[in-house]
Parts: C-alpha cells; structure tokens; sequence
C-alpha cells in the first residue's frame, strides 16, 4: 500500500464487496493501522460471517453495528470508536455503503429515490458530520502540515456513473436513475466537505472504485475486488492537498464532474 500509514480507518458496509475487501487489505499490510473499524448494519447476520470469522483472527479489528441510514446508530458506533482509540483521532474514515435500484427514467419511484438518497447520500452526510471531531482530533494531532490520508481524510466511495460530463457516454449501458441521482449529490457532497474542512487539516476526497465484480457490480464486470481495492489503496497513499475535492478512480486518474 505503499506509504498509506494509517493509525486508524473506518469502513462502513464493510461485511460484502469493495468494504470487506478493503478490511482484509489493510488487515494484511505491513503496516496496518493499529485499529480498523469495520462497520455494517448487521454484524451478527449470515451476511457478516466472514467479517467475524476475520476479526477472531485480528486483535485490531473492530466489527461495529452501524447503519448508515439511523442516526442513532451512527452515534453508537461513534462513542465505541472513541473509546477504543482512547484519546487519539480516526485517521481515516471511508463512507463506502451504499445501495443501488436497477430502475430507469420512465419507471423510478419516490421510494426508490429517496432510498438511494438516505443510504447514499444522508447516510456518508451524517457519518462525516458525527465522527468529524475524532477526525480533527487526528489531524491536530499529525505533525504533517499538509494535507494526506496518513493525517485525516473522508473518502466518499462513489461513481463515474455519477458524473454529469459522462452521462451520454454510459446512459444506455447503466440507467440505474437513483443510484446516478444520489452519486451526484455525492459529488458534491464531497466539494462541499473539502472546502469546509480543509481549515481542519481533513482531506475529503470522492472515488470511482470501477466496476467491480461484486453483488452490487455484476459477476460480468471486467475488475476483480482485488484490483479495485488495490488501486484504490495505491490511490489514497498518493493523495495530496491538491486532490482535495476531486473525484478519482482506482487507477489514479482525475474524473470530470
């Protein structure tokens, strides 16, 4: 993961696909955080198995109920993390829940947007908002004068599928009208948090992870989970302050809005 040396990450949805990958990846680096916090609505459920199974394994990983779409839950979650990192800050937080309706323009529906919103957007909006003072907490306490992931930074999973420029390029293939809609305003979300917490010495940062071979991607898409995150990991290793408030993808590159 090159020079990612995190004391602490966050992950939320982190029991399936690119959230559990990222788990396993940062258990296995070299220099793995000293806490990973690994976030997921139900984490006694079938569908946690194997982040259980991991954190039998790993002493520094933390599994955590937390769902992004209950605020009270997001403030639970938060004053375990707290009291696990015992005085020190969240280094990295990284809102990768999310959720996706396969409907299109002609038959979208008010509950399929505002699902997709609460889990896509208000969701990683009040995760930010709650754990923004553990995250302060950590940049203050970096010696790093700019600003990088190793000090503090919100990393938003998103999309190209949410960008406006590339619209005409991929409608037809992936209407997915919700999903397109919430990921917009992701995007934004995103610009917004760069401008506001840069003074904070947080680094917020929006990343299109491709399409990925998951439940949520396709078993025909063309990336595995493994090459994803990887790039991903190499990705958030390169972040400077330049970066702040951009989308980017796995490989590095800059996307358009």
């Amino acid at each position: 993961m090159g020079d990612l040396q995190v004391g602490s990450v966050l992950v939320t949805g982190s029991n399936r696909g690119i959230g559990l990958e990222l788990v396993k990846k940062f258990l296995e680096s070299p220099v793995a955080p000293h806490w990973v916090f690994a976030t997921c609505r139900d984490p006694e459920g079938p569908k946690a198995q194997e982040l259980k199974a991991l954190a039998s394994e790993h002493s520094n990983l933390v599994v955590l109920q937390l769902d992004v779409t209950d605020h009270s839950s997001i403030l639970e979650a938060a004053k375990k993390v707290e009291s696990k990192l015992d005085g020190s800050g969240l280094n990295l937080l990284i809102n990768n829940a999310g959720m996706m309706h396969r409907t299109m323009l002609h038959d979208s529906t008010r509950e399929d947007l505002m699902e997709s919103y609460d889990n896509n957007l208000i969701g990683p909006l009040l995760v930010s908002q709650v754990f923004l003072p553990l995250l302060k907490k950590a940049a203050q306490a970096s010696p790093a004068a700019a600003l990088n992931c190793n000090k503090a930074a919100v990393i938003n999973i998103s999309a190209a599928l949410g960008s406006i420029e590339l619209v005409p390029v991929v409608l037809d293939m992936f209407p997915v009208i919700p999903y397109r809609l919430s990921k917009v305003a992701l995007n934004m979300l995103t610009r917004c948090q760069a401008e506001t917490y840069r003074k904070d010495g947080i680094l917020s940062v929006a990343i299109h992870p491709g399409w990925v071979q998951t439940d949520m991607g396709s078993i025909a898409a063309p990336l595995t989970k493994d090459a994803s995150v990887r790039g991903i990991l190499r990705v958030l290793a390169s972040l400077t302050e330049k970066n702040t408030g951009t989308m980017m993808d796995w490989e590095g590159n800059t996307l358009p809005w």
